[in-house]
């Protein structure tokens, strides 16, 4: 398998069952970063042995659906599924079952926020097919990300993850450009922050829409951003939006 597919990434499971001793996980892992013709460029999580999630890995997984809360010093993965009860395809699952179009954008989001990597699973049926409910959602979040996507690819975290005041406001950062990315839409259409400190030669760009958005200083610290005028529409409103902020510390 290494010969002939070269993988870039092995993900291990069900080793909670017994220690590594029993899985011979170590000597795999010596020859695996020593010694395999993916050696230089292979990385792994952390389910190697009993005992070892969230403690040695490439990069950490913990848990199912870990959320740290805070960011992390290892690298780290949020792993979820678009079926809320299983990992597999479950023929009596329901809609309700289903995580919808605001829940993904959040998980991705915060995740990413915290210097994560987002993993969403879907189960195939036996045949192999993707069930239309879970490719509705998958193309949902191809969509969002062909808006958003430049405060999510390639992105790390600010030295502020979310605002105090609120979680529905989460940042990333590229060098000196802030993206932050609200999950609610103001209903005044004026979008506070308070993290940002802003200078004369701030300016602010939502994606996905054309030119600059006029910003004020708030009269307390941070800024006021006017977002642009959205018609009324019958279609519940998109979840997710990300301004991108140049020239702020």
């Amino acid at each position: 398998i290494f010969l002939r597919y070269k993988p870039d990434l092995i993900w291990s499971d069900g080793d909670w069952e017994a220690p590594d001793s029993y899985w011979n996980s170590t000597s795999f892992l010596a020859w695996l970063y020593n010694d395999s013709p993916v050696k230089d460029t292979v990385v792994v999580n952390d389910r190697w042995g009993r005992g070892c999630s969230c403690r040695h890995g490439g990069f950490y997984n913990c848990a199912d659906k870990y959320r740290p809360g805070t960011l992390l010093e290892h690298k780290w993965e949020m792993c979820s599924s678009l079926d809320r009860l299983s990992w597999g395809y479950r023929s009596n699952m329901s809609l309700a079952e289903v995580m919808d179009e605001m829940s993904m954008i959040e998980e991705l989001v915060q995740t990413v926020s915290l210097g994560g990597n987002y993993l969403l699973n879907v189960g195939p049926t036996k045949e192999g097919v993707i069930v239309p409910i879970f490719q509705e959602r998958l193309l949902a979040l191809g969509r969002w990300l062909d808006t958003n996507g430049e405060a999510i690819y390639e992105s790390q975290p600010w030295r502020v993850q979310m605002e105090n005041t609120t979680d529905t406001v989460w940042y990333t950062s590229k060098g000196p450009v802030v993206f932050a990315i609200f999950l609610l839409w103001p209903r005044d259409g004026v979008l506070r922050l308070s993290s940002p400190v802003p200078s004369p030669g701030t300016q602010v760009t939502l994606l996905g829409f054309a030119g600059t958005l006029e910003w004020q200083e708030s009269p307390g610290k941070g800024m006021l951003i006017t977002l642009p005028y959205m018609l009324p529409s019958p279609l519940p409103p998109q979840s997710g939006w990300a301004v991108k902020l140049e020239g702020v510390k």
